[in-house]
């Protein structure tokens, strides 16, 4: 018989590990304007190209260049400027309030500010999105206010949600912005779903769901994928791949020597690899997948090549299992400034008008973060009180419930 060696495992490695310069060569860029723009109706396999190459708008010089430049007004690209900056303001203030003690947990989207701003402004009114916990971008450019969601943050009498939902696990339906759900890769499923009976009630209406490129490991963004494919549900599956799950690189979720884009294809969905640091390719791709959908092409994985810039929550220290300056040499760099530089570029923009405007939001955020605070903190003990454990669960309150509520109010 013929000898073998031993079998073995191959368990793949990060780029770097702390103390160590990662080399970001195993993301396999392509310059702005190189890949193609197919037509709407592509059939999957056809975009297999896509899947591994890179959809890039803007260049290095802050010009935007090749088939997916989107024609923009320049309100729009301000709008979209806001939005992002807007959130970044928002991130690091509550991440302050977390630090002194006001709420219990809080989860940044730093440096992933441009995928769900330009996604948001790309979708019609009604659309829903099932995100996941880093998605707050999304209700920042649809100017959601923001003291429900530092009440929400804050656990406190005035939180929309009566502390039922952990900080940062927002709810608002009429904002297009399905509850999120602690168990990763849930949102994944029931985006489809919804869009499944968006079309069997013969709406026009599309879903948009979200999850993180650890979480594809799990089993319903499989499941996600299939149904999605078979019925031809209307919906954007989108793979935020920001590189790390909570300490683990993704490659050991299956990224090494493929891509997450590439489990579209593999399902019989046309997919693209698209740059989540350019705001432009963002609401390009994002407008590609929603108009596929819409018109009964079906659905579009798209994968968001993005860098996670900050830790995973505040309950996390990144420098234990990374370089610390990871992000100042990821080369896709920062959102924020690439769409202020091409936004300066064009003469839509200047420092003066961006230094305003980041004190303005400043300003905003503060005040905000000060009426929520007055309806209490973590601090204070002002919070929802114990008899809203019984409401917005049934229509009609059994008889059970009923006195069980007597029971507490007489104790009160």
């Amino acid at each position: 018989m013929k000898s073998h060696q031993p079998l073995r495992l191959h368990v793949p490695e990060p780029s770097a590990r702390p103390g160590h310069e990662t080399n970001f060569a195993y993301l396999h860029l392509a310059p702005a304007g190189a890949a193609r723009c197919p037509p709407l109706d592509v059939k999957p396999a056809q975009t297999s190209d896509l899947a591994f190459n890179l959809v890039r708008v803007l260049d290095d010089e802050g010009q935007a260049v090749g088939p997916w430049a989107p024609k923009l007004e320049p309100a729009l690209l301000r709008k979209g400027l806001r939005a992002m900056l807007k959130t970044r303001v928002f991130d690091a203030r509550m991440l302050i309030a977390q630090r002194q003690k006001k709420l219990s947990f809080y989860m940044q989207s730093l440096g992933e500010e441009a995928i769900g701003a330009a996604h948001a402004l790309a979708l019609a009114a009604g659309d829903m999105c099932f995100p996941t916990y880093r998605q707050q971008s999304l209700l920042m450019a649809r100017e959601v206010p923001l003291v429900g969601l530092i009440c929400q943050l804050m656990s406190n009498s005035h939180d929309p949600l009566k502390g039922r939902q952990l900080p940062v696990m927002y709810s608002m339906r009429d904002a297009g912005f399905f509850s999120i759900s602690g168990n990763l890769a849930t949102q994944f499923i029931q985006a489809v779903g919804w869009a499944m009976a968006s079309a069997i009630k013969g709406d026009t209406k599309i879903a948009s769901a979200w999850i993180g490129d650890g979480a594809t490991a799990e089993a319903d963004f499989h499941t996600a994928l299939t149904f999605a494919h078979v019925y031809r549900a209307p919906v954007i599956l989108n793979v935020v791949n920001n590189q790390w799950a909570i300490s683990t690189f993704q490659a050991i979720a299956g990224g090494e020597g493929t891509t997450f884009a590439a489990r579209g294809i593999g399902c019989g969905i046309p997919s693209l690899r698209v740059d989540g640091n350019d705001f432009l390719a963002v609401y390009a791709a994002s407008t590609w997948a929603a108009e596929r959908a819409r018109s009964n092409h079906g659905p579009t994985l798209i994968e968001w090549v993005t860098y996670r810039a900050g830790p995973h929550s505040t309950s996390d220290d990144p420098s234990k299992y990374r370089p610390a300056d990871d992000w100042a040499h990821f080369p896709l760099g920062d959102p924020i400034a690439r769409l202020k530089q091409h936004l300066i570029r064009e003469k839509l923009w200047s420092e003066e008008e961006h230094t305003k405007l980041q004190a303005e939001l400043e300003a905003e955020v503060a005040a905000a973060q000060k009426e929520a605070e007055s309806y209490g903190t973590l601090l204070d003990g002002h919070i929802p009180s114990a008899a809203s454990m019984f409401e917005d669960v049934y229509k009609d309150m059994p008889a059970h419930l009923r006195g069980q509520l007597a029971e507490l109010e007489a104790r009160s």
